[in-house]
């Protein structure tokens, strides 16, 4: 599903207005094998959203509208998941130099900086992509490389500087001499570029490697060489530049970017029992005062009003709250909530369920496609499904609504003030009129008009001293 709120942001602030003209360039053709997937590794979620398109959010937020994604690898289903954003593939796989230079059509007539990011570096803040660019710019490099310092740095390519501190080139992992190895100034693989100089030295960077690829950072020691300037941005948290090449990593990344959320939000005044025991995605919106308990998970663009309290135990799906209701041991799906109503505890809220305000939605209780109007109890033991709900109304234990005869499926209609007893089913189609009541017991197969009570269900009869006769063999 395409998020129409995928380039909003609730954790960082990014330019409001980048000064310096450029376009990025996204570099997300591999296929990870490491992930031991078939889904392509870019694909993966964090945090809600496919990383490569997180990576597009980030690079939009930090002022950048000119966005192009090489693609290779399940080419078709990342452009799925960004079909707004422009696609160069790239057929073979031959290095990152070669990724990038597959846009030098779509970037042929361009005068301006171009950021290079990966797919897979998906905690990149918007102001340091900015921060950056706007960097690049004061120092009128020819490239600006985005550095950061780790106290481990395997598996990163190596910064060398000289005794003045400038860049002298990117050396990778796999050519690194011991020596170079110890450095701990890392590459995280986020570059600005001018753009007429890249595209001009990457067809000069060769093949000699350990990978026999066209690496991307090869360009930098020609461009030197040349009396180009290379100068390097050192990233404040060196945890932003992480790369994900496998499932380890994609969960540290998570726990990095929900470490990120729940700050956000605590700082905007909610209070979070055992934040490391809720999880947010950040398109979700979350109002003041709310609490939020452990095990809560708040997903897909779900809002929760102001003064709610959340949990435990609770997952929202693509749900809206309103303010001052609770929610305990619940899962809502595509649901809307109104304010100061009771959901759960283990309630099923699916989707199109729609709930006014001031209602109880109790214990085991499941709703689906059904509205309920306000001041409505619905405390426990119920199914609602495909109905419509007045105000004021009491639905009693064990009630549910048969809406599937096994090939259709019709609704129930209850008006405002009507009584439904104790366990009973209502066939529906059918109406409960106003005020009407529906005696304890009752299967209702037709309308009970206002004001008047249906009473659908066997006359009672007992049999005096039965229990006795059958004792002694006779059970009439």
């Amino acid at each position: 599903m395409q998020n129409s709120r995928l380039f909003e942001t609730t954790t960082d602030k990014g330019a409001d207005r980048l000064a310096v003209e450029a376009a990025a360039v996204i570099l997300a053709a591999g296929q990870g094998t490491r992930m031991r997937s078939q889904l392509a590794k870019v694909l993966h979620p964090l945090g809600g959203l496919p990383m490569v398109a997180r990576v597009v959010a980030n690079v939009h937020k930090a002022g950048l509208t000119k966005v192009y994604l090489v693609v290779g690898h399940q080419s078709d289903k990342v452009q799925a998941a960004l079909p707004d954003i422009p696609c160069v593939i790239q057929e073979q796989q031959l290095g990152t130099g070669h990724a990038v230079d597959q846009c030098r059509h779509v970037l042929a007539e361009f005068q301006g900086a171009v950021l290079v990011t990966y797919g897979d570096t998906p905690l990149f803040r918007p102001e340091t992509l900015a921060g950056a660019l706007e960097y690049h710019s004061a120092q009128r490099a020819a490239a600006t490389v985005i550095t950061a310092h780790m106290d481990d740095p395997t598996g990163y390519g190596r910064v060398k500087r000289d005794a003045e501190a400038r860049v002298l080139g990117i050396v990778e992992q796999k050519d690194a001499s011991d020596e170079e190895q110890c450095i701990s100034e890392i590459n995280t693989g986020t570059y600005c570029f001018d753009g007429p100089l890249l595209f001009q030295y990457l067809q000069k960077i060769t093949t000699d490697n350990v990978q026999a690829e066209y690496y991307l950072p090869d360009v930098l020691p020609l461009m030197i060489q040349d009396g180009h300037s290379v100068v390097g941005f050192v990233a404040e948290d060196a945890r932003e530049s992480m790369g994900i090449n496998d499932r380890v990593q994609l969960a540290q990344a998570e726990t990095i970017l929900q470490q990120r959320l729940r700050e956000h939000w605590m700082l905007q005044g909610v209070t979070m029992v055992d934040p490391s025991q809720v999880w947010i995605d950040d398109d979700c919106r979350i109002g003041q005062d709310t609490t939020l308990y452990p095990g809560v998970h708040v997903q897909g663009g779900s809002t929760i009003g102001s003064g709610c309290r959340i949990g435990p135990n609770v997952r929202l799906q693509q749900t809206v709250i309103g303010d001052e209701t609770t929610v305990e041991q619940a899962v809502l799906i595509q649901a809307q909530v109104g304010s100061q109503t009771t959901i759960g505890p283990f309630a099923y809220l699916r989707p199109g369920a729609v709930i006014g305000d001031r209602c109880k939605i109790g214990d085991f209780v499941e709703v689906k496609n059904s509205v309920v109007a306000n001041d409505t109890s619905a405390a426990h033991h119920i199914y609602l499904g495909d109905a419509d709900v007045g105000q004021g109304v009491n639905v009693g234990c064990g009630t549910i609504t048969c809406n599937y005869d096994g090939r259709t499926k019709s609704r129930t209609i209850i008006e405002d003030g009507a009584f439904i007893g104790s366990n009973s089913a209502l066939v529906a189609p059918v109406t409960i009129g106003r005020n009407a009541f529906v005696a304890a017991g009752s299967t209702i197969t037709e309308d009970v008009p206002p004001e008047s009570l249906g009473i659908a269900r066997g006359r009672q009869v007992n049999k005096e001293s039965w229990t006795k006769r059958r004792s002694q063999g006779d059970s009439k």
